[in-house]
C-alpha cells in the first residue's frame, strides 16, 4: 500500500515560479480515489510507471519539505508538500477536500495522463427546431409502430392478440417508467432503440402462440398445449434475447453518444420485453382461460 507522504498545506497562489522536473502525464498509471483506514477520509492515490518512479523518487528526495506542483494544460491543480523521499513510484495525497473534490481532482490526473490531444474528427450542429421536429416524427414513428403491431396482433390472434396487446401496454408503462427513474435522455437513437424493441416483445409473443397453435395441432389438449407452448417456446426467446442483451452491452461499452443511447434503450427494452412475454401474458391468458 502506498505510505501517506503528500499532504496538501496551501491553497495555490499566484505569481510563484515553478521548475519543470521532466515528470509528466505519461509516466502516471493511474490516481484513484481512495480512503484513509485512519479517518475513513477520501486521498487520492497515485502510481507511476517504473521510469516515473525514478523520476519521482529522485524529485521527492531533493524537494522534502517544499510544495511540489501538478499542473493540467498549464494551470496547477494540486499542490502538496513533499514529508519525506518516495522510493515505490506510489504516492498519496491527503488533505481537506470532500468525497467530490477528491474524484475530480483523480479525473484530472487522469485526463493529464493521456498520451495524445483530443482532435475533433466530425462536427455537426443541428439546430433546435430542426432537432425537435426530428424528435416528434420520431415520436410519431413510435406511436403509429405500436398501433400497427397491436393491430397485427389482434388480427392475426384475435382473443391471444388483445391479450398480447394489454401486455404490450404494460411493457411500454414498464420501459418509459424505467427510463424516468434511471433517467435516459432519449434522443433519435434512444428512440430508434426503444422502437426496435417494441418489435422484439411482439416477436416474443408470436414465438408463444405460434408454439402453443403447433402443440394443439398435435391433438394435444388445451391446457397442455399451452404449458407446453410457453415451455418449448422459451428456449427461442431465450437464446435471441440473451445474443440482443450481449450486443447492446457491447454498444454501450465500446460505442460512443449516439450508439450508447441505441445500445442502452434497446436493452432495457430487450429486459423487459422478456418478463412481460413470458410473464405478464402467461398470467393474463391463464386468468381469461384464453
Amino acid at each position: 500500500r502506498a505510505r501517506h507522504i503528500l499532504i496538501k498545506t496551501k491553497a495555490i497562489e499566484e505569481g510563484l515560479i515553478w521548475v519543470y522536473t521532466g515528470l509528466t502525464g505519461k509516466e502516471l498509471k493511474r490516481a484513484q480515489v481512495a480512503f484513509d483506514p485512519r479517518t475513513n477520509e477520501p486521498e487520492v492515490s497515485l502510481e507511476f510507471n517504473e521510469e516515473g518512479a525514478k523520476l519521482f523518487k529522485e524529485i521527492t528526495t531533493r524537494n522534502i519539505g517544499k510544495p511540489v506542483a501538478i499542473f493540467l494544460d498549464g494551470v496547477p491543480i494540486s499542490i502538496p508538500t513533499v514529508r519525506e523521499p518516495i522510493p515505490s513510484g506510489k504516492a498519496v495525497i491527503t488533505g481537506k477536500f470532500d468525497l467530490k473534490e477528491a474524484r475530480l481532482l483523480a479525473q484530472r490526473l487522469n485526463a493529464g495522463a493521456l498520451p495524445v490531444p483530443i482532435k475533433i474528427l466530425s462536427q455537426q450542429n443541428i439546430e433546435p427546431s430542426l432537432g425537435k421536429k426530428f424528435v416528434e416524427k420520431s415520436f410519431l414513428s413510435g406511436i403509429l409502430g405500436f398501433l400497427v403491431v397491436i393491430i397485427f396482433m389482434i388480427s392475426f390472434y384475435g382473443r391471444r392478440g388483445v391479450i398480447a396487446a394489454f401486455a404490450l401496454f404494460i411493457y411500454t408503462s414498464l420501459v418509459l417508467a424505467l427510463f424516468k427513474l434511471i433517467p435516459v435522455t432519449l434522443t433519435l437513437a434512444g428512440i430508434a432503440g426503444f422502437i426496435v424493441s417494441l418489435g422484439m416483445a411482439v416477436d416474443a409473443n408470436v414465438l408463444v402462440f405460434e408454439r402453443i397453435k403447433n402443440e394443439e395441432s398435435l391433438g394435444k389438449s388445451k391446457r397442455a398445449a399451452f404449458e407446453d407452448g410457453f415451455r418449448y417456446a422459451w428456449n427461442a426467446i431465450r437464446d435471441s434475447n440473451l445474443t440482443t442483451l450481449l450486443t447492446c452491452f457491447i454498444l454501450y461499452q465500446f460505442g460512443a453518444g449516439l450508439v450508447r443511447g441505441f445500445g442502452l434503450t434497446l436493452g432495457i427494452g430487450v429486459a423487459v420485453s422478456m418478463f412481460t412475454a413470458l410473464i405478464c401474458t402467461k398470467f393474463f391468458l391463464k386468468l381469461t382461460n384464453w
